[in-house]
């Protein structure tokens, strides 16, 4: 901007208004200010304030295009903002300043980056401002278009995980705290949603989620917010005043809204999910813990499958399975997990036929950890193919020293325990022929125990699987028989050698004739598809004698013996060698 000669104005008259109003006096003389300025590629604007009066010394075209309007020769601010931070800055004797201003333009906001400092003046009466004005509105428009991105999930463009977390901070800021004034958390897993990805195709997936994130949020009321805070797994935080019933409401509308089927091309498919709620009575509450308890309870429906509310512990339980993984993976890896062998008993002779490998850890930390939870934490984080193999190899081994030090191959076996995940995860025959071969022991001296699920699960690979086990001359015994759904039809077809009777029927089969009828059944089959039986959970002599007059082959329990170190197996073998009554 050009200023104006004194010469020009020298009649005209003052303006003389209050500061408040923003009037910016006229120039007053011409120096060399205008032509510093006009060579700044910003903004910017010489202003000086005498006398309790804001004047412009000199502007250049940038500043005084975007922020002065003239009419005449009398200049004014056209945003207010900039009068108010000058004047403040000249109330803190500071010598310099930056700060973003914020105006409204034609095309919508516009940011600029500014600063203001003082220039010395001849007249100590006079202070002379230098002020700069850079545009950075494209700057925070593509800010803005990142953090949008960040915070939202682009296939459904609803929020992400950590935008669902700034949605629910929002929402209750806004909310007036009242008696009854609280929130839930809704999650929603999809069930069926990778086998779509795995039939159909990732697109097809893609559709599905986009589908199913419409048929939500057409369910929501006003100040609900929706979110896609995982690959399969959505979040829906809500305002509630009756506690459980509100919460449940909302739950029954969103099961109305994947009630009916999605088509996906020429297909019909029907949304399964799990669903888990956790309830905040509090605005208070931290919504990240809430949000962190409802996917807790997601996790319980998913096995449930029900309609999980979150309950006290559910975090606790939570902490303490990531507390197990993380100390499992470290035991796995410096080999401090150990093997306990509970002998396996000819019912008849009294002999030991073998034992059964069973997993124990001790952790420095953890203190003695249950094999039913941490074998459960394995199947559940994919350690379970490390620990399987781990087991497998160390039995062999233990076989392997065995026989080094009786001096010959002992006349026993062990079984090792196969999960159904590990089953499906890992190439169990190489396994098994691996440990063989490093322990330098024959395959009919390991037997691998396998669950009834595992063959349901995917009848035609554990047929498979089995089949090479049997190449390797192992055994094969079906673990917890009578406790899962068999096809009895298809029983004979596979190839096993051993059933073995679940502890719950044969532990009170003395006091329960039911229990009796079933465990004669099961020994009954056995004898027609000519398999052996091993009973289990034997707790007295009196059990060992009724299993051995009804037929069953080999049994184990307390009443022989608990599980025990490789070396007190070892002993206790050598001791009951060619003992003939139980």
């Amino acid at each position: 901007m050009e200023s104006v000669s004194a010469h020009h104005r020298a009649n005209e008259k003052k303006a003389r208004e209050p500061r408040s109003a923003g009037v910016v006096e006229p120039v007053r003389a011409p120096d060399q200010a205008a032509g510093w300025l006009s060579a700044l590629p910003q903004g910017g604007a010489i202003f000086t304030f005498e006398n309790n009066r804001l004047s412009v010394r000199a502007a250049n075209d940038g500043f005084a295009a975007r922020f002065l309007t003239t009419t005449g020769i009398e200049q004014r601010l056209s945003n207010s903002q900039w009068r108010d931070r000058i004047l403040a800055f000249l109330e803190s004797n500071h010598p310099s300043e930056g700060f973003e201003l914020r105006c409204e333009g034609k095309l919508g906001p516009e940011y600029f980056h500014c600063t203001i400092g003082r220039v010395p003046s001849r007249d100590d009466k006079c202070v002379q401002l230098l002020v700069t004005a850079i545009d950075r509105t494209s700057e925070r428009l593509i800010e803005k278009n990142l953090r949008r991105e960040l915070l939202s999930d682009s296939l459904t463009a609803l929020p992400n995980r950590t935008g669902f977390g700034e949605e629910i901070d929002d929402r209750i800021a806004h909310i007036a705290p009242t008696d009854n004034a609280g929130f839930a958390i809704i999650a929603i897993d999809l069930s069926r949603f990778s086998r779509v990805n795995e039939s159909l195709g990732p697109m097809a997936g893609d559709e599905l989620l986009i589908t199913v994130a419409k048929r939500l949020k057409s369910g929501l009321r006003q100040g609900d917010v929706l979110a896609r805070i995982g690959g399969n797994d959505f979040a829906i935080f809500a305002r509630i005043n009756n506690g459980l019933s509100d919460a449940l409401h909302i739950v029954q509308r969103v099961k109305d809204a994947l009630s009916s089927p999605i088509r996906l091309s020429d297909l019909q498919i029907r949304v399964d999910c799990a669903i888990g709620c956790a309830l905040s009575t509090s605005l208070d509450e931290d919504p990240d813990d809430v949000v962190r308890k409802a996917q807790a309870a997601v996790k319980i429906a998913k096995h449930s499958g029900k309609i999980e509310i979150y309950r006290n512990g559910v975090l606790k339980e939570a902490h303490r399975r990531f507390s197990v993984e993380s100390r499992l993976r470290v035991a796995l890896s410096q080999g401090a997990l150990n093997l306990a062998f509970q002998p396996l008993i000819h019912l008849k002779t009294g002999e030991v036929t073998g034992f059964e490998a069973l997993a124990r850890w001790n952790d420095e930390e953890l203190g003695a950890v249950s094999p039913m939870e941490f074998i459960a934490v394995a199947e559940e984080s994919g350690l379970i193919t490390q620990l399987g193999r781990w087991a497998a190899y160390e039995a062999a081994q233990t076989l392997s020293r065995w026989d080094a030090a009786f001096g010959e191959a002992l006349p026993v076996g062990v079984n090792v325990n196969l999960s159904p995940i590990q089953m499906a995860r890992d190439d169990v025959a190489s396994m098994f022929e691996e440990a063989l071969r490093y322990a330098g022991i024959a395959g009919n001296r390991m037997t691998a125990e396998i669950t009834e699920g595992a063959i349901i699960a995917d009848p035609d690979k554990a047929r498979k699987l089995l089949i090479a086990l049997k190449d390797l001359k192992m055994s094969i015994a079906m673990d917890d028989f009578g406790t899962g759904y068999s096809n009895l039809a298809s029983l004979h077809t596979l190839p096993i050698d051993i059933l073995k009777i679940d502890r719950s029927f044969v532990f009170s089969m003395l006091e329960d004739r039911e229990k009796e009828v079933i465990v004669r059944t099961i020994l009954s089959l056995a004898e027609s598809l000519n398999l052996h039986t091993t009973a289990e959970g034997i707790e007295s002599q009196a059990l060992a004698s009724r299993l051995q007059e009804m037929g069953c082959w080999q049994g184990q329990g307390y009443h022989f013996a608990k599980p025990m170190g490789e070396t007190e197996a070892f002993d206790y073998w050598r001791a009951r060698w060619n003992f003939e009554v139980i």
